[in-house]
């Protein structure tokens, strides 16, 4: 065989073999949107879950409990992360979705430092965010203006604090922000700033207040002594299928090993480790 055939027929033959070899596997996905309170265990689960199943991956993005509802519901995404029940938003037919509930989180009353402050009770609560007392001084601290803090309107957080604590009387509108980072950064950096956190949120050194006396840890949401919590939940639009990649990732995120690691870890409380029930009236029962 001449060398000029020899060389071309090697030539097509690695380009046959590089195609077949490099030939990209675009995997499976499937896409989580919502509560920035549960962002953080979306995230780190979706990493791991992908780790342990090559070519699936769980894209996680926020956007606050109400996106996540909503666009569930319209079918733009395989799961909808939030903090509150759907039957909370008026918006959204909760008898589409499917309810799975991954954890539980407590909600903090956090504030600057600056403010000398460290326990509050609930009517002092209502009147920092109803805008009835405008200094810290009035409650014992500084001789500085309080500054509170909202969550945006569609925000499950911001919910489930004003259910919480204002029960069906309305607070009054202060600054809003979009996301739980950009509310800890601005309760950080501000004198007299007030808020409000889920625990996941929460850095060592910044000040959570008391309320009425009960600090808030995990321990007292397990009994409902810490009355700011909510369930974490993921919905979806329907049942998953049986072996579809999200029935998969739902699994993986309650499975004993995830809710007694990564969960506890990352400054959540496993469903299995409350002694009390809430549904979505707010009525609570004792296990």
């Amino acid at each position: 065989m001449k060398p000029k055939l020899i060389s071309f027929l090697f030539a097509v033959l690695s380009v046959f073999c590089l195609s077949g070899c490099y030939k990209i596997d675009k995997g499976e996905s499937i896409t989580a949107v919502g509560s920035s309170s549960l962002q953080p265990l979306a995230e780190v689960t979706s990493e791991r879950f992908s780790s342990l199943h090559m070519g699936k991956f769980v894209i996680v993005q926020g956007g606050g409990s109400g996106t996540g509802l909503s666009q569930v519901q319209f079918g733009a995404v395989e799961i909808g992360n939030s903090d509150v029940f759907a039957e909370e938003k008026s918006s959204i037919d909760a008898s589409q979705l499917v309810d799975h509930k991954v954890c539980v989180t407590g909600i903090a009353v956090v504030v600057n430092k600056y403010t000398n402050v460290k326990n509050l009770t609930l009517a002092q609560l209502k009147k920092i965010f109803s805008r009835k007392v405008w200094s810290w001084k009035k409650l014992g601290g500084r001789d500085i203006p309080i500054v509170p803090i909202h969550r945006a309107p569609g925000s499950g957080t911001r919910l489930t604090f004003e259910k919480c604590v204002f029960g069906k009387e309305a607070s009054i509108l202060a600054q809003e922000e979009e996301s739980s980072g950009m509310v800890r950064q601005i309760v950080q950096d501000t004198p007299g700033a007030i808020s409000y956190l889920a625990f996941s949120y929460i850095p060592e050194d910044m000040v959570k207040l008391s309320i009425d006396g009960i600090k808030p840890t995990a321990e007292n949401v397990v009994q409902s002594r810490w009355p700011i919590w909510s369930y974490e939940h993921m919905y979806t639009k329907g049942q998953p299928k049986p072996k579809s990649l999200t029935k998969q990732y739902l699994d993986y995120v309650t499975s004993f090993k995830v809710q007694n690691t990564l969960v506890k870890k990352l400054g959540y409380i496993p469903m299995t480790a409350m002694k009390v029930d809430r549904d979505a009236d707010g009525k609570i029962v004792k296990r």
